[in-house]
């Protein structure tokens, strides 16, 4: 049967058409998307057309595995012309790619190296199942790479994670193509880039086309030379001057004249081809000598280049004044552009403009793709240089700033609904904006970086919108202003687990609302910035005084007017979490009224934050079920957050680390992979953030998925390394890879992922890992039989831990059954000291039952050891109960056999 045809989607089809092969209905599209039904309905309507199908049955059956898969190579330019030649360099590519993992196409400025990648990438595309993008790296900036690949890629970055990490995780998935085009003016960032790629995805390769090699192990280098001229510049010009003029023809011998004296480059032929209409062959040979006569001065060592220049500079000197003006302001542009925005950068009516864009499309020195237009990047870069020699760059960078500012607000006005793609589309040409204006504060430019926080925060590039909060805070003209943008910064800051650099925003914001006269912002400020050193303080360098909080409080309450309650409620906060010395544990004593006065504000942000607190005070006292019902009350109040307001961040990040948290505190393990899972689903944290490592891997772990574990071992380990801020709280989640390691008989990589965890834990003490630390230690020393310092090990499962540390009943409980395998004399008073802590932990409770039928030889406190490690799911656990009956021995056998596979 033949195969389906693989039409082109958007990036948006794409999505909907993976939600149609889960079975989602619309209105659950739409809502997991974010857009509305009649637009979820647009794209099913726009997907039947291009499959070719009647029903969304069958939409569904070919997103499933071994269906098409659509737009293999996202952003493969689409071809509008003929391509011409390159027989030899095609195959020679073609082989390359099957060959090696890093090519490199090699030539200089217009000699076609673009046109031979997508040709090239075209062709191989079957050869890579996963896909991959086509990149142009021309729009793009000095250190946003991966932003340009992830965009085209359509991947996002969660906190913790960075988008190289966001990248290689969607690369990983299979054999995929990577075409990074044009990364001549970006050697260093593309170079490293490339590297990432090619060491963190095996199944990845990678071509790019360049005008020097990127020097990296293994790149295979393929010079592009120029058009053979004989044969296949001579064609290409009849070619392309035929598109322009069907009733071109020329003495053969005229044109290859004019190919040879353009070095056969197809660049600088097309250029020449576009002339023929009002000039003719022979024409068009004496204009072209002139021009290269007039040139012939040039100090470019590479002939190639100095004929290049000399077309361009021929092609632009003869337009009229009106096309050589537009052709100059258009090189502001940094990427793609449409008419609204050739207009808004130029003179004359829209008309007026379109006319002349079309004209200079004619000409071939204006591309046009889909609706939108660009230069490519030699005429640019001439352009630019003449657009300063005409003395109106600062009014058309003027214009182009204001023109990104104007889209980007009309943008942020639209982000419940469709404005992804736009945003895309203009990303760079925004941010190139910004950065190119005046550092002084100035309305237009304040409006544009504000608006960029608001985009890249809703698009999910966390690791930039801090930044452009803070710009916008310097752009600002008014203090209020400012206070308010960095309190967005500091949010923003917060949502990418950077708890210290928060701090120190919301220390800022707070100095500009004192500036601004504005004692309410500055009171919430201050506040917000007790609370965060507080109750997040595995996120700062150097932990803060409780002297200077307790200062910065009293500041507040000098400010703060307690009868609006929104600073009432900070207020409550602050001095709940204010009250102790010690960090991340609230007054229970002051818990009601921080409950109370949040209430009455009706924000869900500031609810669940005052049911934190009562959570943190159930959990160090011991009250782990309580705890867990105030988690999930906190999860239900997610659905009332706004989802692309950086104000809501830390308490989404929040309710879900401490959601799972608090389920694995009680033992309730199904509930706490609940709550992990909507983690990983939930856009604002995802896969391999912070906070998915914490929520997801000591479950796995405890639930007897193992390998589910191990597999996100490594990228745990780089995000700890290189962790902005410290991540003493990810330490049970390092610990928990080393308690897999060790069930699975792995001494070495226990003791390697032991040391870790240890290591993370330190920057502010072991108040997180001190009890699951021990907890680990003894429940290994169980089960390889190592007994040589069970006495030691069971005196630290039962020492005083830190309140913070909440995994007293698995250390306790461990270390009573440790006790009681090696033989200790106060294995029974063990027992019964770890039986108190077990009221509040299901698995504490199993595996105390276990150690009774050891104690006793009590095969029913066996079975009903194993009743309980089903009900929460524990596997490995029940496994290894069952090796304790005679009778369920292979079975126990068989379980731990498929878990260590």
């Amino acid at each position: 049967m033949t195969a389906p045809r693989i039409p082109h989607l958007s990036n948006r089809e794409t999505e909907v058409l993976a939600a149609l092969g889960a079975k989602l209905s619309n209105a659950q599209i739409a809502h997991r998307l974010r857009i509305s039904v009649r637009t979820v309905e647009s794209h099913v309507s726009s997907l039947l057309r291009k499959f070719g199908v009647t029903d969304r049955w069958a939409l569904t059956e070919l997103s499933q595995p071994g269906s098409p898969t659509p737009a293999l190579l996202a952003g493969l330019p689409t071809a509008r012309t003929s391509f011409v030649g390159r027989a030899p360099e095609r195959e020679q590519v073609l082989a390359s790619l099957s060959e090696a993992r890093l090519v490199t196409l090699l030539g200089p400025g217009g000699v076609g190296k673009t046109r031979l990648a997508a040709e090239v990438s075209a062709a191989a595309a079957p050869d890579f199942p996963q896909g991959g993008a086509f990149v142009d790296l021309v729009p793009v900036r000095d250190g946003f790479v991966a932003q340009a690949v992830a965009t085209a890629l359509g991947v996002v970055s969660r906190p913790g994670q960075s988008l190289e990490d966001a990248i290689c995780q969607h690369l990983r998935r299979g054999r995929g193509l990577l075409v990074l085009d044009n990364c001549e003016h970006l050697m260093d960032s593309a170079a490293g880039f490339a590297e990432r790629v090619l060491s963190s995805c095996p199944d990845t390769t990678v071509l790019t086309t360049s005008r020097e090699r990127l020097r990296l192990a293994g790149e295979r280098a393929i010079p592009v030379p120029a058009l053979r001229l004989e044969s296949e510049a001579q064609q290409l010009f009849h070619d392309r001057a035929l598109a322009a003029d069907p009733g071109f023809a020329a003495d053969p011998t005229v044109v290859a004249e004019i190919c040879a004296r353009l070095d056969g480059l197809p660049l600088a032929i097309e250029l020449a081809a576009a002339r023929s209409v009002s000039l003719g062959a022979a024409g068009l040979l004496d204009a072209l000598d002139d021009a290269l006569r007039l040139l012939d001065g040039g100090r470019d060592p590479d002939e190639r280049h100095r004929s290049l220049r000399a077309v361009i500079s021929w092609s632009f000197h003869l337009l009229d004044d009106d096309e050589r003006a537009l052709l100059c302001r258009l090189a502001v542009f940094v990427g793609g552009f449409d008419l609204d925005a050739a207009v808004a950068v130029a003179t004359g009516t829209r008309g007026a403009v379109a006319d002349v864009l079309g004209r200079l499309v004619e000409k071939s020195l204006v591309e046009h793709r889909s609706g939108r237009w660009r230069l490519l990047s030699t005429i640019r870069g001439y352009a630019v240089g003449k657009l300063a020699d005409s003395g109106d760059e600062p009014e058309v960078r003027e214009r182009h700033l204001r023109w990104a500012a104007e889209l980007a607000a009309d943008l942020v006005t639209r982000l419940d609904g469709e404005w992804r793609d736009e945003f895309d589309a203009v990303a760079d040409d925004l941010r190139a904006a910004v950065a190119a204006a005046a550092e002084t504060p100035s309305e237009v430019p304040h409006r544009l970086a504000r608006s960029l926080g608001w985009l890249t925060y809703a698009r999910r590039f966390l690791p930039e919108t801090p930044d452009h909060f803070c710009a916008a805070a310097r752009f600002a003209e008014d203090p209020g202003e400012a206070a308010e943008d960095l309190r967005n910064a500091a949010d923003a800051a917060h949502a990418y687990i950077d708890t210290g650099r928060s701090y120190d925003l919301l220390l800022a914001s707070a100095e500009k609302a004192r500036a601004a006269g504005d004692p309410r912002a500055e009171a919430i400020a201050l506040a917000f910035a007790v609370v965060t050193a507080n109750r997040h303080p595995g996120g700062f360098s150097t932990e803060i005084s409780g002297e200077s909080l307790r200062e910065l409080l009293d500041r507040a309450k000098t400010v703060g007017d307690r009868a609006d309650p929104l600073v009432a409620a900070h207020l409550a906060a602050a001095e709940a979490w204010s009250a102790r010395d010690e960090k991340v544990l609230p007054d229970p004593e002051l818990l009601d009224e921080a409950i109370e006065t949040a209430t009455a504000t009706g924000d869900p942000v500031l609810i669940s934050a005052a049911l934190d607190a009562a959570c943190i005070a159930a959990l160090t006292t011991g009250r782990f079920r309580e705890a867990h019902r105030i988690g999930s009350r906190r999860v239900a109040l997610l659905s009332e957050m706004p989802r692309n307001d950086p104000y809501s961040a830390p308490e989404i990040t929040d309710t879900y680390h401490m959601a799972s948290g608090c389920a694995v505190a009680a033992g309730d393990l199904p509930a706490a992979l609940k709550a992990a899972r909507s983690a990983l689903a939930d856009d604002l944290i995802g896969r391999q953030s912070y906070v998915a490592f914490q929520a997801s891997i000591p479950p796995l772990v405890l639930s007897g998925d193992l390998s589910g574990a191990l597999q996100q071992a490594p990228v745990l380990w780089d995000a700890c390394v290189r962790a902005a801020s410290p991540l003493a709280w990810m330490s049970p989640a390092v610990a928990a890879i080393a308690l897999a390691h060790g069930l699975l008989g792995d001494a070495e990589q226990y003791r390697l992922w032991r040391e870790r965890a240890e290591q993370v834990a330190r920057p502010v003490s072991l108040r997180y890992l001190a009890s699951f630390a021990a907890f680990v230690d003894a429940r290994v020393a169980v089960h390889t039989d190592a007994l040589g310092d069970a006495a030691e090990m069971v005196e630290r499962a039962f020492a005083e831990s830190p309140p913070q540390d909440w995994y007293r009943p698995y250390a306790r409980a461990a270390g009573a059954e440790l006790a009681i395998v090696a033989g200790l004399p106060d294995a029974a008073q063990r027992l019964a000291q770890a039986r108190h802590a077990a009221v509040e932990n299901d698995w504490a409770t199993a595996c105390l039952d276990r150690c009774a039928g050891r104690w006793h030889a009590d095969e029913v406190a066996l079975h009903k050891a194993v009743r309980g490690w089903e009900r929460i799911g524990a596997r490995f656990e029940r496994a290894t109960t069952l090796l304790l009956l005679p009778d369920k021995v292979d079975e126990g056998r068989r379980e731990l056999a498929l878990m260590s596979e």
